[in-house]
C-alpha cells in the first residue's frame, strides 16, 4: 500500500495481555487479612507489605528492613560488573539498589572492568575465565542459544555440545564462589538471568539450606519453543534448585509453569503458584523490574533546556528540528531495522517532517555472537544510508547512528533532550529504557512511543503503543507523537511518572526481600 497512512491506523490500545491475564492467587493463603489488587503487577496484596501504595526510596527501603525483617547480606550472581559503564539502562540499575542496601557480595566475571575488593559497602568477588570460555559460555550457549530461543524474533538458536559443557563448568565455578562467600549455612542468594540457569541447583548441592531467588530477566518462551533445546531438562532442573523463581510478567510465569509441567511432569499448584519437584516446593512470582526513583543521573543532570542545547549542538541541529531518540543494543530483538523503516515511511508519507525531524539512535555493543552482530549491523546501516540518501542532504541527515559505549550520564542528557523516545522491541522482557526516559523527564514533556511487545507496555499505558511490524501504523504513530500538544504530553507523562515512581527499583527489591524473608520464617 502506498500513499499517506491515515492517523487512525495508529492505535493507542493497552496491551491485550493486561486485560486478559488472570489475577495471581498466591497470596490467598493469607485469607484472614484484607486483600487489594495491585493493578500493575496483577497480584493480590496485603496492606503493609511492599506492594502497598507509596513511593519507595533508598531511605524507605532501609527503614523497612530495619523495622520489618532481619537485615542480612545478599549474594548476587551477575554476568556484569557492579557499576559497569556499559550498564547505562540495563538490569544492573534494578539490582544494584538491592545489593547496596543489604551490604552484600557481588559475584561476576573478571573482565577488565572490575576486580575483587569493596565498592560502596558491597564486596566484589570475581570469577576468572579464559577467552575460549567466554566465547563458549557467553557468545555460545547463553547468547547464541538461550537468547534467541526465548525471544520471538528473527534469531535462530545454535546448540553446540561444547558450548553447553562450558556453560555448565562456568555455572559450577560461580556456585563454588557462592559456597566460599556464604556467611552461614542458609545464605540468601540472588541469581541473575539466563547466564546462570544451572547455578541454583549447583549452589543447593553445596549449601542445601540456601534461600535462592532466581530472576529470569528475558521472556520465557512457550513450552514447545523451549523443548527444542537438547538440554532443556537440565536447565529446568537447574532452575528448580531455586526457592523462588521470578519473571517479568504473569505470562512468563504461566509459560514457565506449563513448560515444567509438560517437560518434567512436576506437580503444579496453581492456587499457590508453586511447583513441587524432587521433594521441594518452588514458588513462581512476577516481579516487574524498574529503575531508581528519583533517578541518580537525572538528579545530577543540568536543566532540560541546557540538555537540549548541548545535544543539539553535538548533533548540529537547528532549534526548529524535532529530535527522536532510540537507545538499544545491536540486537535482533530490538527492532532497529523496523524502526528505521517506520522513519522512512514517515518521511515518505508526511513531507512536512522532512528537514524538521532527526532521529538519533544510540547503538550499544551487541550481546549476540560477533558474526550475527556484524550481519545485523550491515543491514541496519544499509537502511539508514538509504533513508538519508532519499531524504537528506549535505546539511541534513534524518537518521543519525551513534555507536559505542555511552556513559549513563551521557545517555541521560539525550533522554532529557529528546522530543520523543522510540522503543520498538520485537520482543522484550521489560525494556528499562522506556522507564529511564519517563524518569528523566521531570519537565513533564516528551512522548514515549512504545512497542506493545515490551514488558514495560503493561505498566506505561499512557505511552503511544505500536506494533513494530506494522510499518504504516508506526509511521502514523510517529506523526502523532511529533504533533502532540504540550497539554497532552504533560498529562500522559505525569501518569507514567507516577507509575515509575510508585513501582521503582527500590520497591522491586522490597518485594523480593519480603518473599525471601517469609521463606526463612
Amino acid at each position: 500500500m502506498r500513499g499517506r497512512p491515515p492517523l487512525s491506523n495508529a492505535r493507542d490500545d493497552s496491551p491485550a495481555e493486561l486485560e486478559t491475564a488472570p489475577l495471581s492467587t498466591g497470596w490467598l493463603r493469607h485469607a484472614a487479612m484484607p486483600l487489594t489488587v495491585d493493578m500493575y503487577t496483577a497480584r493480590l496484596v496485603r496492606p503493609g507489605e511492599p506492594d502497598a501504595c507509596g513511593i519507595w526510596t533508598a531511605d524507605r527501603l532501609e527503614a523497612w528492613l530495619r523495622s520489618g525483617i532481619e537485615r542480612e547480606p545478599v549474594i548476587v550472581l551477575a554476568n556484569r560488573a557492579l557499576g559497569a559503564r556499559r550498564e547505562a539502562t540495563s538490569l544492573a540499575s534494578a539490582i544494584e539498589p538491592l545489593v547496596r542496601t543489604c551490604t552484600g557480595t557481588w559475584i561476576s566475571p573478571e573482565d577488565g572492568e572490575n576486580a575483587a575488593g569493596d565498592a560502596n559497602d558491597v564486596k566484589v568477588r570475581t570469577v576468572r575465565w579464559q577467552s575460549d570460555e567466554e566465547r563458549a559460555f557467553y557468545y555460545g550457549f547463553a547468547n547464541g542459544a538461550l537468547w534467541p530461543m526465548c525471544h520471538r524474533a528473527h534469531g535462530k538458536p545454535v546448540f553446540r555440545a561444547d558450548d553447553f559443557t562450558t556453560y555448565w563448568r562456568v555455572n559450577a565455578q560461580f556456585a563454588d564462589a557462592v559456597y566460599e562467600e556464604a556467611p552461614n549455612e542458609s545464605p540468601l542468594v540472588f541469581v541473575q538471568d539466563y547466564h546462570f540457569a544451572l547455578a541454583p541447583l549447583l549452589v543447593r548441592e553445596r549449601r542445601p539450606h540456601s534461600r535462592i531467588v532466581t530472576f529470569w530477566h528475558i521472556p520465557w518462551p512457550h513450552w514447545q519453543a523451549f523443548e527444542i533445546c537438547p538440554w532443556s531438562s537440565h536447565l529446568l532442573e537447574g532452575l528448580l534448585g531455586s526457592s523462588i523463581i521470578g519473571f517479568q510478567t504473569p505470562l512468563d510465569c504461566r509459560n514457565f509453569i506449563e513448560t515444567v509441567e509438560r517437560c518434567l511432569g512436576a506437580h503444579i499448584d496453581r492456587h499457590q503458584e508453586s511447583i513441587t519437584y524432587d521433594g521441594r516446593q518452588v514458588l513462581v512470582r512476577a516481579y516487574p523490574t524498574s529503575v531508581r526513583w528519583p533517578g541518580w543521573w537525572t538528579s545530577c543532570s543540568p536543566e532540560v533546556e541546557i540538555c537540549r542545547e548541548s545535544i543539539r549542538r553535538q548533533l548540529r541541529l537547528p532549534a526548529d528540528v524535532s529530535l527522536g531518540l532510540g537507545v538499544d543494543r545491536l540486537d535482533h530483538t530490538k527492532g532497529l531495522e523496523e524502526k528505521f523503516l517506520a522513519i522512512e515511511r514517515l518521511l515518505e508519507c508526511y513531507p512536512e517532517f522532512r528537514g524538521k525531524f532527526v532521529f538519533a539512535q544510540i547503538v550499544e555493543p551487541c550481546a549476540e555472537p560477533p558474526a550475527v552482530c556484524d550481519e545485523l549491523r550491515k543491514r541496519v546501516l544499509r537502511v539508514r544510508d538509504r533513508v538519508n540518501a532519499a531524504f537528506g542532504s549535505d546539511a541534513y541527515q534524518p537518521i543519525v547512528v551513534l555507536e559505542g559505549d555511552y556513559a549513563p550520564s551521557h545517555v541521560t542528557l539525550f533522554l532529557r533532550a529528546a522530543d520523543l523516545c522510540h522503543v520498538g522491541s520485537l520482543h522484550d522482557g521489560m525494556n528499562l529504557v522506556a522507564k529511564e526516559f519517563v524518569a528523566a523527564r521531570d519537565d513533564e514533556r516528551g512522548v514515549l512511543v512504545l512497542s506493545s511487545f515490551a514488558g514495560a507496555a503493561r505498566e506505561l499505558r499512557d505511552a503511544l503503543m505500536l506494533n513494530p511490524y506494522d510499518i504504516d501504523a508506526a509511521a502514523s504513530l510517529l506523526a502523532r507523537a511529533l504533533t502532540m500538544g504540550a497539554d497532552e504530553q504533560r498529562d500522559r507523562m505525569r501518569r507514567m511518572r507516577a507509575v515509575v515512581a510508585e513501582f521503582s527499583a527500590w520497591r522491586w527489591a522490597a518485594q523480593i526481600l519480603s518473599d525471601a524473608a517469609r521463606l526463612r520464617r
